[in-house]
């Protein structure tokens, strides 16, 4: 093999096993996507060592892909239960899985989550830190952090998300311009302790090559996390924003160079409004790097109902470029998310990312919306709930009261309006009063 990383390959004209796959499913041509991956356009994640891997790219042109959360935390050690809402994650077709666990026997976790999942997984070093390192966050040197980062690379994670934008320029631009709800950033609060507390930059800053240098052993792709995303809707496209979205797109240029494929994190909480023109300033200032989002959530008043208000931004999001949803459930600010909670929030965002597709004119996205079409018109549920998204629960819906005429549904019964235009154009009478 004459090259370490995809976007190398890319470069170097040479096509790559992914890269066949990937085109397969995106009905691209290899070309196109050979280009786009040297671009930096599209990535493709894959570390040499997830060797259950079903390749997918994130970027311009293709299918909105999503990503699904997930992990043992110090109030919640259920293994097997985060193992069982994997195998969701794969049923609904999650393309990616990030593990956030830090807590426990993190390292054996992962390893059973990558030999088992055919989808991405991409993981927060920082997050795992001070259990893989065994210290607390004071006594952690800087260079530590890239122990972490290269066991993680060894065990098979094809992307991780690294808070390296978040330096003291930026951090020196937070404490001046206040925030209404300061940093809700998991990794990136705890970066800023870590500085605030040792006086010394951001490590992942500081050694940024040495960092590159690790991903691109194992082709692990850098997923630029926004240390400063806006939590709630006061703080969004403020000058922390944009001046780490700033510092990201100098990082891209960097990872590049090294021949690392890059994705950039994007908000976060977000009015509608917007939404647009943050996707438009990523790809300007990012030199068109896939962006991946939080949503956006676009109220901040629906606890319970997140799912809902991340699907909407997520919508809006994908239709004017972003490139990769992370999936939020119910209990998002709440707890951690039940297999209940897990399910309604890959649904939410299959929804968002599908209906994105359609708005984007992506090849094939109408395919299973006219199949869905077909199968109504001819009044055949058993094809319905093999369409679609989640079946399980329409055939549970339609079931649950039962309908006297198989050939609809009780909300309308006779009436049905599809029913009762066949029977027309059939040539049938249509007859509704019920007999005595």
């Amino acid at each position: 093999m004459n090259y370490k990383t995809q976007m190398e390959a890319a470069k170097k004209g040479m096509l790559t096993k992914e890269m066949k796959v990937v085109a397969d499913k995106e009905n691209i041509s290899e070309e196109k996507l050979m280009k786009l991956i040297a671009e930096g356009r599209i990535v493709i994640p894959a570390n040499i060592n997830h060797k259950s891997l079903s390749p997918e790219g994130i970027g311009d042109g293709l299918r909105t892909k999503i990503n699904v959360n997930l992990g043992i935390s110090g109030d919640s050690v259920d293994y097997c239960r985060e193992m069982e809402k994997v195998k969701m994650a794969i049923e609904f077709g999650a393309e990616a899985i990030m593990d956030l666990s830090n807590y426990g026997k993190t390292q054996e976790f992962r390893e059973k989550l990558i030999e088992y999942s055919p989808a991405m997984i991409g993981t927060v070093p920082m997050y795992d830190a001070i259990g893989y390192l065994e210290k607390d966050l004071m006594d952690i040197k800087a260079k530590d952090f890239l122990d972490v980062v290269l066991a993680h690379a060894k065990a098979g994670v094809d992307f991780v998300t690294i808070h390296a934008g978040i330096n003291k320029r930026t951090v020196s631009l937070f404490k001046e311009d206040k925030r209404r709800l300061n940093i809700v950033s998991r990794g990136g609060s705890l970066l800023f302790a870590w500085m605030e507390m040792t006086g010394n930059e951001n490590p992942f800053y500081e050694y940024y090559d040495e960092l590159l240098e690790i991903l691109r052993e194992y082709d692990v792709t850098i997923s630029l996390g926004d240390a400063m995303r806006p939590g709630c809707l006061d703080d969004s496209t403020d000058a922390g924003q944009i001046t780490e979205l700033i510092e990201l797109g100098l990082l891209t240029k960097r990872a590049w160079e090294k021949d690392v494929q890059v994705m950039i994190e994007g908000p976060g909480h977000m009015a509608m409004n917007e939404i647009a023109a943050n996707m438009q300033i990523e790809k300007r200032l990012c030199h068109g790097a896939p962006f991946y989002v939080l949503g956006p959530l676009v109220t901040d008043i629906a606890p319970g109902y997140d799912h809902i208000t991340s699907a909407i931004g997520g919508a809006i999001a994908a239709t004017h470029g972003a490139n990769f949803l992370c999936y939020v459930t119910p209990a998002e600010h709440l707890r951690l998310p039940d297999l209940s909670d897990v399910r309604e929030g890959i649904i939410a965002s299959k929804i968002a990312a599908h209906a994105a597709d359609i708005a984007n004119g992506i090849p094939g996205s109408r395919d299973r919306d006219n199949d869905m079409a077909d199968a109504r018109q001819k009044l055949d549920w058993e094809g319905m709930f093999k369409i679609a998204i989640d079946g399980k629960k329409a055939r549970e819906y339609f079931e649950s009261i039962p309908p006297e005429d198989q050939h609809s549904c009780s909300m309308c019964g006779k009436m049905c309006a599809v029913r009762t235009t066949n029977k027309i154009l059939n040539g049938e009478v249509v007859q509704l009063k019920v007999e005595s």
